[in-house]
């Protein structure tokens, strides 16, 4: 999925765990009469025909154990407001991004350091989880599983017809651009509607030109939106003059569906996005590209993040069950099932994506030249895509940067 970015509640995680340590109750109900039951709760509308094909393997070779799937809409809200009522799933495919990052501080995740689900699971993505619990809490809180890539979709069939090659230069993206438009295409199909669906944009440019560790020295008070992210600011704003008719009217799920009927020449977004549009149209020729943010080609990284994260509640009456399920997921049978219909990438090292859309990108993870996404280490709550939706609406780049700043602050400090 897009790590959809959804309006926060304000409730802190660690006022939650205060009312969570008070009480015992898990959400399975215990043994019943056909066996354990134990909710798998998902932030993802995307994968919900997977997740149920794989809990079906699960039950068939598991028969005492049902698994019962939930992934309601604005999945995060929702998660937390369940923590305030001390109803917490026993298993949660969530994203590895700040929400992530709060749950596991506040001690409402299982500590799965002394298993050995880790063992086969990829370097660059513990660190990233690592990362996003911060250091000053020992211990791993969840299993990097699905991983995924910010970047932009490219119509194929425009792109030949139009005698162009696949931009690797930002220059030679804008110029790419130009030329679609002189050729009356659409040069990029945006879907801002949704305010989330700036954030791949976003993401693409800050992975690139925004200092790494921006999170970190931002709380420490050595980095500002302000300072280090007037070209990102600059970009963004340049690249959405490249898109033509409402683009805040057009929301994903319609975006999705023009795209795949050959509206637009590129389409900046992430690999979530490949299914949705082979769904409209399975027979559309697309590519992917990660977006060239720099004219160095040196440093242009393709952004790279931990998609599903795999955790355990705390606070499960069935631990070990769960803990047999997340095994079953990891194992390289269900892993590979799981790239390959969701058109994602594993943290599970030996799985690999072999899907040609993505011949591109491949050189990038065989050199390991990734950066994580920035928004994922961000802290929950702060509403960075509403922001920035405003921003591309507005147009004001300096009231833009110090909002951002301003709210963040107000966020970290509250």
């Amino acid at each position: 999925m897009k790590t959809k970015k959804l309006l926060m509640t304000t409730i802190s995680i660690s006022s939650i765990l205060l009312l969570t340590a008070c009480g015992g109750a898990a959400s399975s109900e215990g043994a019943e009469e056909n066996g354990i039951t134990l909710e798998l709760f998902s932030n993802k509308s995307e994968n919900i025909k997977t997740l149920e094909s794989v809990i079906e393997k699960f039950e068939a070779a598991n028969p005492d154990v049902n698994i019962e799937l939930q992934s309601p809409p604005e999945a995060e809200t929702v998660l937390k407001t369940r923590l305030t009522k001390n109803d917490v799933p026993d298993i949660m495919s969530i994203g590895g991004n700040a929400t992530f990052g709060e749950l596991a501080r506040a001690g409402v995740l299982v500590d799965v350091s002394d298993t050995n689900l880790l063992e086969t699971v990829q370097p660059a993505y513990l660190d990233m989880s690592n990362r996003l619990v911060g250091t000053e809490i020992k211990g791993d809180f969840g299993i990097p599983y699905a991983t995924n890539a910010n970047g932009v979709i490219i119509n194929q069939d425009k792109l030949d017809e139009l005698g162009l090659a696949i931009p690797t230069t930002y220059t030679e993206f804008i110029a790419a651009l130009e030329i679609a438009k002189e050729q009356g295409e659409v040069p990029i199909l945006f879907t801002l509607k949704d305010a989330w669906t700036a954030l791949p944009i976003w993401n693409g440019l800050g992975g690139n030109l925004a200092p790494e560790n921006f999170a970190e020295l931002k709380n420490a008070g050595d980095a500002s939106f302000a300072e280090d992210y007037i070209e990102v600011a600059t970009k963004i704003a340049e690249l959405v003059k490249y898109g033509e008719g409402d683009m805040f009217g057009l929301g994903y799920d319609d975006g999705n569906k023009q795209f795949a009927n050959g509206e637009g020449l590129f389409y900046i977004q992430g690999n979530w996005a490949i299914p949705e549009i082979l769904k409209n149209n399975p027979e559309a020729n697309i590519n992917f590209m990660a977006l060239p943010s720099s004219d160095d080609q040196t440093q242009n990284k393709l952004v790279s993040g931990i998609d599903v994260m795999l955790a355990v509640s705390e606070s499960s009456e069935h631990k070990e069950e769960a803990m047999k399920f997340v095994e079953f997921m990891i194992s390289e049978e269900i892993a590979s099932k799981y790239i390959n219909e969701q058109k994602a990438f594993s943290a599970i090292q030996g799985v690999l994506q072999e899907d040609p859309t993505f011949t591109n990108i491949k050189v990038f993870f065989e050199d390991g030249n990734i950066d994580s996404f920035p928004d994922h280490f961000y802290p929950a709550g702060l509403g960075a895509e509403n922001i920035i939706q405003a921003y591309l609406i507005d147009g004001e780049e300096d009231t833009f940067l110090k909002s951002m700043d301003s709210e963040w602050d107000k966020v970290v400090n509250r």
